[in-house]
């Protein structure tokens, strides 16, 4: 019973797009028809099987030519012959002469239902891989693993769900839609998809048609934090400022410590000049979030704030917050130089957009106010 271990990078064979595999040579070679099982070679001690196969053809062959058959490589998973020839190497330092023997071996999958060995859930398998990959940022890969799992189950919403939100992160809106389509035509009443769709639609430049779907959303669940907040957000892309106060207020009734809906609420707060107002949510904001990990932007804004109020120094000191956590800010470097400048620190304010410029030439305020500074000291 020949065992065959693959790494993650291989996720055609999910799919079944990968049907060749290339080897060491054994002391006893593969013949065609043998049977294969075939797992995961996990970090962790556990392995996890992905599938049974059956050999149907065994090459012996030199390293020499297999490092010269560019093809061949991207059936093993390269992008060249290069490529396979440097990881091959690291892999098998000692067995990368030119005439050092691999075996290529083809194979075809067995349905489970013909596994001799212990048989699996096939597309819990593939969605873990997915949602591992998804949550690693991988979206990519991940598409091509919720895509294999529907070919088991077309119709699970979960599934369809989930190759919508790939397919959003990917900028590929239309074929997200079709995705939440079909899975609110079996789960209608499903809040989440109807708001999943509103975002999309947002994301591709729609945001009266986001609102309508967001609203669908709230229909059905009114307490929804998740719809609200996106509602919130919609609403403020639509100018709607007070009504998306209204519902990040909404939230805060129901999850009053929430730091990112109070720094949403500050936002609001100064589009509609009640700075006051926003200085005392932001304040929440970074109250809360100091319980956790600060919060660059927070500082950032709450130091807008104060210096629209005029109140300069408590405005510096938010900036040196902000840049103390993200120092590769020229954005924060160059409101820091702006409120320096209503200070009469010219000099100071100087070196401020002279940094901003060093981490963004293209930060043509920074350069027209360092070039104002110049002229007043």
């Amino acid at each position: 019973m020949p065992i065959l271990l693959f790494g993650s990078r291989h996720l055609e064979l999910i799919t079944g797009k990968k049907t060749i595999t290339i080897r060491k040579l054994w002391k006893k070679p593969l013949t065609i028809g043998d049977r294969l099982h075939c797992y995961w070679n996990l970090v962790s001690k556990e392995r996890e099987k992905l599938f049974e196969a059956e050999v149907l053809d065994v090459e012996i062959a030199k390293f020499k030519d297999i490092i010269r058959d560019d093809e061949l490589a991207r059936e093993e998973g390269f992008q060249s012959a290069s490529e396979l020839k440097t990881e091959f190497r690291r892999l098998f330092p000692e067995d990368t002469g030119d005439d050092s023997l691999f075996q290529i071996i083809r194979f075809k999958k067995y349905p489970v239902e013909e596994w001799e060995g212990e048989k699996i859930d096939e597309k819990a398998m593939i969605t873990k891989r997915a949602d591992i990959l998804f949550d690693s940022g991988r979206f990519n890969d991940s598409v091509m693993c919720y895509t294999a799992a529907l070919r088991h189950d077309p119709e699970d919403v979960y599934l369809l769900n989930k190759k919508g939100d790939n397919l959003s992160r990917l900028g590929k809106f239309n074929e997200a839609i079709e995705c939440y389509d079909k899975a609110l035509e079996m789960d209608p009443e499903n809040e989440f998809i109807w708001n999943n769709k509103a975002i999309v639609l947002l994301n591709s430049n729609s945001p009266e048609e986001a609102l309508e779907y967001n609203t669908k959303a709230l229909k059905l669940n009114g307490d929804n934090v998740l719809v609200l907040y996106w509602r919130g957000f919609i609403l403020e892309m639509l100018e709607g400022f007070e009504d998306a106060l209204k519902c990040y207020n909404r939230i805060l009734e129901l999850e009053p410590d929430n730091p990112d809906v109070w720094n949403a609420k500050g936002n609001i707060l100064s589009q509609l000049e009640r700075t006051e107002d926003a200085i005392e949510a932001y304040d929440k904001a970074l109250e809360l979030c100091l319980e956790t990990a600060p919060d660059a932007s927070t500082w950032n804004r709450k130091g807008n704030a104060l210096l629209e109020l005029g109140r300069f120094e408590e405005a510096i000191k938010c900036y040196g917050e902000a840049l103390k956590l993200d120092p590769q800010n020229d954005v924060f470097w160059s409101n820091k130089g702006v409120t320096l400048m209503e200070l009469g620190e010219f000099e100071k304010a100087a070196e401020c957009f002279n940094k901003a410029l060093l981490l963004n030439p293209d930060n043509e305020d920074a350069r027209v106010l360092k070039d104002e500074c110049l002229e007043n000291y």
